[in-house]
């Protein structure tokens, strides 16, 4: 079985973290990683104002937070080929 190719990265103890889990169950996120950033410093220093971010690795491109339901599907049905601005940034 492949591995998903959707990574959740996030931060430990991350109220936006956990709106963020809210936001991809109710847009009927397909299966993903969680990645935690705390103890990884290159991923600290890529997300780390930006946590939550949604990732695909397939095709490198990101969704920053902060997003709704909508835009969360809305960016999974179209293949995920654009990727909004960076908004206000997370935890």
């Amino acid at each position: 079985m492949n591995a998903p190719s959707l990574i959740l990265y996030q931060r430990d103890d991350c109220h936006l973290c956990d709106l963020a889990l809210e936001v991809l169950a109710a847009a009927g996120t397909p299966d993903f990683e969680s990645a935690f950033i705390d103890e990884d410093a290159a991923l600290e220093a890529r997300y780390g104002a930006r946590v939550p971010v949604l990732h695909d690795a397939a095709s490198g491109l990101e969704l920053d937070w902060p997003f709704d339901a909508a835009t969360a599907r809305r960016w999974l049905d179209a293949g995920r080929t654009s990727s909004p601005a960076a908004g206000e940034g997370g935890c």
